[in-house]
């Protein structure tokens, strides 16, 4: 079976760029901070990080199954709908947009905390962290509107510099490892399978996102080989890269330190070449949050926008500019963005925020298991090969969820039964139209 996309034009994103968006989508803000928030788990954080990427290689790979099935614009939402339907497809649409504006709004305080670091001001006001966050949201939603091209040109120059200081850390480190500041495997007297279940969903999240590639699929040229082959070495280039870093971050700083550091990757910077290595990673960590709002944006707007091509979001999400972009999704989502950016500076809100991005990142998972399910259901005859990689996604997508905490999966359930009261709207809207018209 093969459902196909309604729109043949330029294709804008080529091997290099939509290999750009799989890798900017992927790598973000979490690289900065992970390698400290491993530091409890020891050896162990390491471990399960090549076991996460090892994962994500497999649902990766059930994307790019999917991707030559289903060639039609939307990615984890057409995945969905082709194998189970208008309401499942709204569903995933549903999670997954939240998930995406949300993840861009996160993503946009981390830009401003980051800049905090070069100039103590942005740090010290919380009204000029919001108006910088806020000129980086707009910015970021005008070059979407104006075109795809634009958008993956940004992508794909960010991508490039946010690795620039990454390998710097994770090759040039590697000579500065010391075998003595290793932390042992298992650091505490826990169980070490615990700690590799804990830790896994941990490391797992920071691989989320890779899959905004199947979302455009209108713009990508040649997509049933491209899509493909930029999720795999896109997968593979982000597990290599977390793994050196972490390596090397690990065998810099001690553990001891390291728990505490709120910056890990400028330590080890620091522990290379002194203050100005400090500052590369404090600006690659800019330039690493930039791009991935960008990729993340751009996904988001094409969701809405296949969603509502598709009659399970209002018609409005559909309609494109002149530049043959979705206009009124980009600026929607721009206002949540904006909204919960606002929010996050209100006193008494940033735990309420932080949550927020918890369930947003569970929302990613779901898609992820429907569309392993999806697979199956869509799969060709005696491909046992794809079928067996849909299987292994949907147990890994299943363990993630599962080591999530209750309260967590609680609210995510809520958050997306509360989009049913939309799906009813536009679905009745849609049939009071179809009875009204000519028969």
């Amino acid at each position: 079976m093969r459902v196909r996309g309604d729109r043949a034009g330029e294709r804008a994103l080529g091997p290099w760029r939509s290999w750009a968006l799989v890798v900017g989508s992927a790598i973000g803000s979490a690289i900065f901070l992970m390698p400290a928030v491993l530091a409890p788990y020891g050896g162990l954080g390491l471990v399960t990080w090549a076991v996460a990427g090892l994962g994500a290689l497999f649902v990766a790979l059930m994307f790019a199954n999917l991707s030559r099935l289903v060639t039609a614009v939307g990615g984890p939402f057409a995945y969905a709908r082709a194998g189970f339907g208008d309401f499942a497809g709204f569903l995933i649409a549903w999670g997954y947009w939240i998930n995406l504006w949300s993840a861009c709004a996160a993503i946009a305080i981390a830009f401003t905390s980051y800049l905090g670091v070069l100039i103590p001001a942005v740090a010290a006001s919380s009204v000029l962290s919001a108006g910088i966050g806020l000129m980086l949201i707009w910015s970021l939603v005008v070059i979407n509107i104006l075109g795809v091209k634009e958008a993956g040109v940004v992508g794909l120059v960010t991508t490039i510099l946010k690795l620039i200081p990454l390998f710097f850390i994770g090759l040039i480190g590697l000579f500065f490892v010391q075998r003595s500041t290793l932390p042992p495997l298992n650091p505490g007297r826990g169980s070490s399978l615990g700690l590799f279940a804990s830790s896994f969903a941990l490391t797992f999240w920071t691989f989320v996102g890779f899959e905004a590639i199947t979302v455009p699929t209108e713009d990508v040229a040649d997509q049933q080989k491209t899509i493909p082959r930029a999720l795999v070495t896109g997968i593979i280039t982000v597990t290599v890269v977390y793994l050196l870093v972490a390596l090397a971050v690990m065998g810099i700083v001690p553990n001891a330190e390291l728990k505490a550091s709120t910056s890990p990757l400028a330590d080890a910077g620091r522990g290379i070449a002194g203050s100005l290595a400090a500052t590369l990673v404090a600006v690659g960590a800019l330039v690493s949050t930039l791009g991935c709002i960008n990729c993340t944006l751009l996904a988001c707007g094409q969701t809405a926008m296949a969603a509502g091509r598709a009659g399970v979001f209002p018609e409005r999400f559909q309609r494109l500019t002149r530049h043959r972009t979705p206009g009124f999704s980009l600026v929607v989502a721009g206002v949540l963005m904006s909204a919960l950016l606002l929010l996050n500076y209100s006193k008494g809100l940033v735990g309420a925020y932080t949550f927020i991005i918890l369930i947003a990142t569970l929302t990613t998972v779901v898609p992820y298991a429907f569309c392993a399910m999806a697979s199956l259901v869509l799969a060709r005859p005696r491909r046992l090969w794809e079928s067996a990689v849909a299987a292994v996604s949907f147990l890994v997508c299943m363990w993630v969820i599962a080591s999530a905490t209750h309260e967590t999966v609680y609210w995510t359930f809520l958050l997306l039964m509360a989009g049913l009261p939309i799906y009813v709207v536009v679905t009745r809207k849609s049939s009071s139209a179809t009875r009204s018209g000519p028969v």
